[in-house]
């Protein structure tokens, strides 16, 4: 699973933002004295990229063996035996190389990198700590009944599109190159053949749906992915030719941000060593207005935070500096960019949503950790479920934390329907190591009505490798219920879960009934 969909995962070490430029340029930014320490040195070269990132966050054996190397090899340090552009992919190898992602040129002496190896790998600890003191757990039982959905039998699911279409109460599944349309009955009302991993799609009640595609599911640069419409009368999805050359697009949104009556379309172009955040005026290719040049923008939602009557842009990064930015309208199409959450590579931001969850008229932010592969693959403690409150002003603070490992995603709904948000998250397993990590793949936090969550594990946990997650009133009974969607990497990695679990059998879709 080392090379897992960037869909959701984000890079350890990234130094796009800085290695764009000449080798003399770098050079010449990056002098430091001799006389300077290994933590000097590792705060200089570091922070230049992101969030610095104190030893430790990690482990000695995975700073010496594993994030280290690949940090060296970004600085222009040849290594014995690594390949300095690392993938086999010709294409891929030519954008590295102009883009000069592994220099030629050292741009750090082999004294002063000594010095920075010495510095985290002496600081680091043997062993991260396990979870810290968690909730106590509620004893209300787990309010969802699970029932799976495989289609097509199906052998090999690799769900990267989970996403429920209110108006016409219908799941769209995304698997591999097919894209489904399952009624609640069990009926499917729509299959299309996709050139590449379906990423996200868009619903109107008016229209056919608007769907994108990433182009390459593995980490690139190439500008393969598609967005347009998805007609019902085509059993073959393919992309408008204004936006069929997109840097693995993996996430979209349709918004009037000018007010001037037309809907415009955002584009997060994640990428992989390079990316976008843009908007088009009128969803007009030729109209372009760049937010973002970094890498990493996977999702972006609009609201008016500063309450101007202009619509803004939150957008979350999870490469270079990862965090989370809200876009200010300034009008005439201009916004202006500030950074409200920022997490260092390691806390691997995965998922974020806005919730109101003091009913106060001011968006909350809800937060998961837990893209955890890369160059750190270990079970990390701060890995979990975070709660931002706005304090009105736009200025966030952290009120809870739920400990979880790999968490994935979470989604903030009224469960319960007794009028306070709860929240339900599911985790993404590389391996099952013990029976807490498995019984923690989801979890349903009970909002106590005190701002305060207590978690409910599902008794009987289901394995499948939750990548992707939905809610909606699937069954129309008035209460929210909860789709989960498995990825398997290859059939390996498949087998492996299987010789933990004992499961041979994976569902595409796990349907989560709300029983409340």
């Amino acid at each position: 699973m080392k090379h897992i969909v960037r869909v959701l995962l984000a890079s350890v070490i990234c130094f796009a933002s800085y290695f764009s430029g000449t080798s003399q340029q770098k050079t010449n930014n990056t002098v430091v004295s001799e006389q300077s320490s290994g933590k000097e040195l590792s705060i200089r070269y570091c922070a230049m990229c992101h969030k610095y990132t104190e030893p430790g966050l990690l482990d000695k054996a995975t700073w010496a063996n594993s994030v280290l190397p690949n940090m060296a090899l970004r600085l222009g340090l040849q290594m014995a035996g690594k390949d300095n552009y690392i993938v086999s992919d010709s294409i891929e190898a030519d954008i590295l190389k102009k883009l000069n992602t592994f220099p030629d040129t050292p741009l750090i002496s082999e004294k002063d990198w000594a010095a920075i190896v010495e510095y985290f790998v002496e600081n680091a600890p043997e062993k991260l700590e396990t979870y810290a003191k968690r909730p106590k757990k509620s004893k209300i039982d787990f309010p969802f009944e699970t029932q799976s959905v495989t289609i097509d039998g199906s052998k090999l699911p690799q769900v990267t599109l989970l996403e429920y279409d209110e108006y016409n109460s219908e799941l769209y599944i995304g698997d591999h190159l097919k894209l489904y349309a399952l009624k609640n009955t069990g009926v499917l009302s729509g299959e299309w053949k996709l050139g590449s991993y379906a990423s996200d799609i868009e619903f109107d009640p008016k229209s056919d749906p608007t769907l994108l595609t990433i182009g390459k599911l593995v980490p690139s640069n190439q500008k393969l992915g598609e967005l347009g419409s998805l007609s019902k009368n085509s059993d073959f999805f393919k992309g408008s030719p204004s936006f069929s050359t997109l840097r693995r697009p993996v996430n979209f949104l349709s918004a009037d941000l000018n007010l001037d009556g037309n809907d415009d379309l955002i584009i997060c172009n994640f990428g992989h060593t390079v990316g976008k955040l843009s908007w088009f005026d009128g969803k007009d290719a030729t109209k372009e207005h760049i937010l973002s040049t970094l890498p990493g923008t996977r999702k972006v939602e609009v609201n008016d935070f500063d309450k101007d009557g202009l619509p803004d842009i939150i957008a979350m990064s999870t490469q270079a500096y990862e965090g989370i930015t809200i876009y200010y309208n300034q009008g005439k199409n201009v916004f202006k960019p500030i950074r409200v959450l920022e997490f260092t590579p390691v806390h691997g931001l995965s998922y974020f949503e806005l919730a109101d969850f003091n009913s106060d008229g001011h968006q909350d932010i809800l937060v998961t950790n837990g893209d955890n592969r890369d160059f750190s693959p270990i079970d990390k403690p701060y890995h979990g479920v975070r709660v931002y409150m706005n304090n009105t002003k736009n200025q966030f603070e952290e009120t809870f934390f739920y400990p979880m490992y790999d968490c994935n995603k979470a989604m903030a709904r009224d469960f319960d329907n007794d009028g306070d948000l709860d929240i339900i998250a599911s985790a993404l397993f590389v391996d099952y190591k013990g029976e807490s990590n498995i019984k923690d793949a989801v979890v349903y936090l009970n909002n106590t009505g005190k701002h305060d969550f207590y978690p409910i594990l599902m008794p009987n946990p289901i394995h499948g490798n939750w990548l992707t997650m939905e809610a909606g009133d699937f069954n129309k009974d008035g209460l929210v219920d909860v789709m989960l969607g498995t990825f398997m990497y290859d059939i390996n990695e498949m087998i492996r879960i299987g010789s933990a679990t004992g499961i041979i059998n994976f569902p595409q879709v796990l349907l989560l009934t709300n029983k409340n």
